[in-house]
């Protein structure tokens, strides 16, 4: 009787502690909702490409996911200020209906290492697939859950396959 409560209790803990992970992920992140409100305006692509923004080819993993296409800010990248209201890179996942979906915004740093309010940044070595020196860098996903995390680089769930069908 002893061991039937106790595997009933631990069963029951496990769930609480299950169900307390799952609010645990879904509480605010600070400063995904300071990014959020900060960049809502690019919902519209229009309104980053007015803002000097220009798209690069549609990022997939070979492993599946990816991170869509950003559309970068080569001024801001030049200009070594991290400003939460001007990420150096808006990205987009393609839609089947030809229009393309805010998703999350990156942040680029040449000098490190780097932190945007108190989040440090990836750094990533030169020579590297995107042509430029070492860098350091940060995901923000905002718009869309990451299942790999906020600041994670590639999201599982972002899909370039809608890219392809339009070819």
């Amino acid at each position: 009787m002893k061991t039937a409560n106790w595997i009933g209790g631990a069963a029951l803990a496990a769930l609480m502690l299950a169900g307390a992970g799952a609010a645990l992920a879904d509480m605010a992140n600070p400063l995904a909702d300071a990014v959020k409100a900060a960049n809502d305006r690019f919902k519209d692509v229009a309104v980053a490409v007015k803002e000097g923004y220009g798209p690069i080819p549609c990022d997939s993993s070979p492993m599946g996911g990816g991170m869509g296409i950003h559309y970068v800010n080569g001024a801001y990248l030049k200009d070594g200020v991290l400003d939460i209201s001007k990420p150096e890179a808006v990205m987009y996942e393609p839609m089947p209906d030809g229009k393309l979906k805010l998703i999350a915004v990156e942040y680029i740093s040449l000098k490190g290492p780097a932190a945007l309010k108190g989040h440090m940044m990836n750094y990533n070595s030169a020579p590297n697939s995107y042509g430029l020196p070492e860098f350091y860098e940060i995901h923000v996903w905002a718009w869309k859950k990451n299942p790999m995390g906020t600041f994670a680089d590639d999201n599982p769930t972002v899909s370039c396959d809608a890219m392809k069908a339009m070819d």
